[in-house]
């Protein structure tokens, strides 16, 4: 007759995917190896997109990640180099014919616009630079991103797991070189991912977009978009897709087309490597809003007490009413939105002005009071108001009652287990206070190690099991294509937000998140943005909010010293290796 066994109960001793997905720390597993993450693509195709939103996944996962980019280091050099730094009086107005005063690469432009300047002027390399001709300049590119890989596996020895070659890597030579240096390192492997983009909109929004770059630094827009034109078509000269040749070594890649419209895989093998392919098949640029808000306020909430299955309080009711009526007009609202966007992008692409086109976009509506009354919706947005819009809650009834307000024939509600809160085992339905004095070493360690505390009793979980099971979840957030709500518990909203807000692990237990609340994360090309609105139950509506003012982690006294502020901001997305020196 077999026997039960409580699971595990800490697992800070090593990292904690490893340790909630293969039990024994001491066994060797595939996730024991390293991996090295090798980006390919001509500039303009997404590259650091895709860079920044898997640095994000795999760092919510629990694996140590860190993005080594190429050209944050290639600038560097070059502003370091007394071989590529001379005074900016050298540059030159004169004919295309000319050459550059300060070295002796042609000049990018002319018909009379002042030239950015080369690899041997004073601030960032043009396109000359980028000449698969220019031997000179070929040799420093190749020895700067040789010296960028060495410094990636220096990382990897000194403990970390998954590191992120961020650099165009466009041709086979360069490409046999990385392969060729990772052969002497042991239990590390190498998967190739390459962007390949044939919309020619998105091409030219992301080149506009370049234009904003540190290589471009103080130059006219115009004059800084002919540079890069000009250094994309040296590279597309030496570019060669990976294929036969990569083949013939046996390595693994996998290629995104169009992002995530087509995907292409080869030889993936391992754990790591099967991991960030499935996530990047998953995917979209569509204009959406992932929601996130904790169900109104219920029983136990007022009582104090965690976790249970308690209905909600009367002041949860009317939470729940005033949800439905912001979501309905938030629908309409962000379809002004998207058509504003669309208007302001379409004038940047014309204009070629950098006004506006990497600022975050305001709303067209107002922010902060609203009248409650049903909204129309004006015939111009009807196109824009996205007709799917699902609305996902735990099996719990204080969440699937929050919900009960909105109209069936609009949303599609869905019932979702793992958005469960964190079960607390045997501290199921007990306040703090008494889980403190009838299990004081249970709530001492938890104190001191919130991430990865498991509550005590068959079942009881911890913010990594947490994170585990909302993985799928936070796939499916990546693949959908329509804005979303998430109504939820306290301890799945610090996960799902660490996610979007790329807020490290050790924080995410110490959020501040209570009740009345709603987080709106609208992904964008740059990154996550997030805006906040709180309820107020005299208004009985919502305000829109600071989000930096809300976003706060609140430390645990007992783990607090004198240097540690005690409401910090959170961290803003994790800048590459080389990008603080700038």
């Amino acid at each position: 007759m077999g026997m039960m066994f409580d699971t595990p109960r800490f697992a800070n001793t090593v990292p904690f995917f490893r340790f909630q997905r293969f039990g024994h720390g001491d066994a060797r597993t595939d996730s024991d190896h390293k991996l090295v993450v090798v980006m390919v693509g001509l500039p303009a195709r997404g590259k650091s997109y895709i860079v920044k939103k898997l640095k994000r996944y795999l760092s919510w996962l629990g694996f140590q990640t860190k993005i080594f980019n190429v050209g944050d280091r290639r600038r560097l050099a070059g502003s370091t180099d007394e071989h590529e730094h001379k005074p900016a009086s050298a540059r030159r107005t004169n004919g295309a014919s000319a050459a550059c005063a300060g070295c002796d690469g042609p000049s990018a432009m002319g018909n009379g616009m002042q030239t950015p300047s080369c690899t041997h002027c004073a601030t960032r390399h043009s396109s000359a630079f980028f000449d698969p001709d220019n031997a000179k300049a070929k040799q420093i590119r190749e020895q700067v991103a040789l010296d960028v890989f060495e410094d990636l596996l220096r990382w990897l020895q000194a403990g970390g797991q998954i590191a992120i070659h961020d650099a165009t890597n466009s041709t086979i030579e360069r490409r046999c070189a990385l392969i060729s240096r990772l052969k002497s390192e042991a239990d590390v492997n190498l998967l190739f991912v390459e962007s390949i983009c044939t919309d020619k909109d998105i091409i030219n929004r992301n080149i506009k977009l370049k234009t904003q770059s540190p290589d471009y630094v103080g130059i006219d827009p115009e004059v800084a978009e002919a540079d890069f034109r000009a250094r994309l078509r040296n590279y597309e000269r030496a570019y060669r897709t990976i294929g036969a040749a990569e083949e013939k070594l046996d390595v693994q890649y996998c290629k995104i087309i169009d992002v995530g419209k087509k995907v292409i895989a080869y030889n993936i093998q391992g754990f790591l490597e099967s991991q960030v392919v499935f996530y990047l098949m998953n995917m979209n640029l569509e204009s959406r809003v992932i929601y996130v808000t904790r169900h109104g306020e219920s029983e136990d909430n007022a009582a104090g007490r965690i976790g249970g299955d308690a209905s909600l309080a009367p002041n949860g009711t009317k939470y729940a009413k005033a949800l439905a009526r912001f979501i309905d007009r938030r629908r309409i609202e962000f379809a002004a939105e998207v058509e504003e966007n669309n208007r302001r992008l379409a004038h940047f692409m014309a204009s070629g002005s950098s006004s506006g086109a990497n600022s975050e976009p305001e709303s067209v509506t107002s922010h902060g009071s609203h009248a409650s009354a049903p909204c129309s919706m004006p015939s111009s947005l009807r196109s824009h108001v996205q007709p799917d819009f699902e609305i996902w809650t735990s099996m719990l009834k204080r969440t699937m009652e929050t919900v009960e307000y909105f109209d069936p024939l609009r949303y599609r509600i869905k019932n979702i287990r793992s958005l469960n809160e964190i079960y607390a085992g045997k501290c199921e339905g007990m306040t703090y206070e008494e889980i403190a004095r009838e299990y004081p070493d249970e709530y001492e360690a938890r104190q001191l190690d919130k991430f990865y505390y498991r509550y005590p009793g068959i079942g009881g979980e911890s913010y990594a099991d947490v994170v585990l099971r909302l993985q799928q979840v936070i796939v499916e957030l990546e693949r959908i294509r329509h804005s979303v709500l998430l109504v939820t518990h306290r301890a799945m909203a610090r996960t799902l937000l660490s996610y979007f807000m790329d807020i490290p692990t050790t924080h995410m237990p110490d959020m501040d998140l209570p009740l009345g609340f709603i987080y709106g994360c609208e992904p964008r090309p740059f990154g996550n943005f997030l805006r906040v609105w709180q309820y107020d139950s005299d208004r009985d509506d919502f305000e829109e909010i600071n989000a930096s003012s809300v976003l706060k982690i609140r430390y645990p006294k007992i783990a607090m010293s004198e240097q540690t502020p005690a409401s910090p901001l959170l961290p803003s997305p994790a800048e590459t290796a080389y990008s603080s020196k700038h």
